[in-house]
């Protein structure tokens, strides 16, 4: 009963504290929060949540504030994450479904987290590697000129052009399409190319596509690309979290300092919570990020999420984070 009655005196400070940036004393948590219990009280179980960590006195005033293992309970004690509005989701839906390709989806994406959670947004584009083929086009130019088209999970797709020796007739045309779709379709990248070279060795008039397929495979450029979004929103936490705003700053310059603070894509509806000192960079001690990974499926195939000061709407940004992970995944599930 009193461990209960001491998690609702810091879920209270955590949501005061987030909400006012001021810190906390037992006074205003009667005041706001029907505790059933008396000041007294209160100031007692805020006296054992600060010798236990959960909480600090960060000057001389009488206000306590959320220390990085507070906001770690409060987070873990989360029964349910807060559900979206409907206008909420309709946001998401009017946003997300005028989407034209992948890198349109991406930069959707990170607009739309960034405007729900006033937050900094990133999202990491699909991971070549994962990936499966979907489909392969193979459209006659001109009589010696194809165009290929690699249409991937992710929804990605690439172009190359082929010039051929020789002409090549519809029939001939109609069985190399299926050749190439027979070798690759379904099958992750690097078993892709594997089925691909083994037909060019079996047939060689398949070669200058096979070609230019493997090499559309092996296009790493957005490995590690990340779109970051929302980088103003750090001016309204204003002299609060002035100190730490450089370092982060130019933690957003740097794409794979960005990949490690996101972590692996984790599958399914799993949320990673990273706060303050159990990110990977002390210098960004003052930093949580938000994150999960999104894909077709259950598979996951790249993370998004936010960051920001550790000073932030959990439950809120929690439930954006995953709400809009859910429709990128639909969307890429459907195209």
């Amino acid at each position: 009963m009193q461990d209960d009655r001491r998690l609702a005196v810091l879920r209270a400070i955590v949501e005061d504290y987030v909400a006012t940036e001021e810190p906390v004393g037992s006074k205003a948590l009667v005041e706001r929060h029907g505790l059933g219990v008396s000041p007294a009280t209160v100031r007692n179980d805020m006296a054992a949540l600060e010798e236990e960590g959960f909480i600090t006195q960060p000057h001389t005033s009488a206000g306590r504030v959320p220390t990085d293992k507070g906001y770690r309970l409060f987070v873990d004690r989360l029964t349910t994450i807060k559900p979206m509005s409907s206008a909420e989701r309709r946001a998401i839906a009017t946003i997300l479904d005028g989407a034209v390709d992948l890198d349109d989806v991406v930069h959707r994406s990170v607009r739309l987290l960034a405007q729900l959670t006033r937050q900094v947004a990133v999202v990491q584009y699909p991971t070549l590697s994962r990936s499966t083929v979907r489909h392969i086009e193979v459209v006659a130019l001109a009589p010696t000129r194809l165009l290929v088209v690699l249409i991937l999970s992710t929804g990605r797709v690439e172009q190359r052009l082929v010039e051929l020796t020789d002409e090549l007739d519809d029939d001939a045309l109609a069985r190399l399409r299926a050749h190439v779709n027979g070798a690759a379709t379904g099958a992750v990248i690097a078993d892709a190319v594997t089925s691909l070279r083994t037909l060019a060795e079996e047939q060689p008039g398949t070669a200058a596509v096979v070609e230019a397929l493997t090499d559309a495979m092996s296009d790493h450029r957005s490995d590690e690309r990340v779109a970051v979004g929302g980088t103003a929103n750090l001016a309204r936490f204003g002299t609060s979290f002035e100190v730490d705003v450089r370092p982060l700053l130019e933690a957003l310059e740097e794409h794979v300092v960005l990949l490690k603070l996101l972590g692996e894509a984790s599958t399914g509806d799993t949320l990673t919570v990273r706060i303050g000192h159990e990110g990977p960079y002390q210098e960004l001690s003052a930093t949580s990020v938000v994150a999960t990974g999104y894909g077709p499926g259950d598979e996951a195939l790249a993370t998004l999420g936010i960051v920001g000061p550790t000073r932030m709407d959990y439950p809120g940004t929690m439930a954006a984070v995953r709400a809009v992970a859910r429709y990128v995944s639909r969307i890429l599930d459907e195209g």
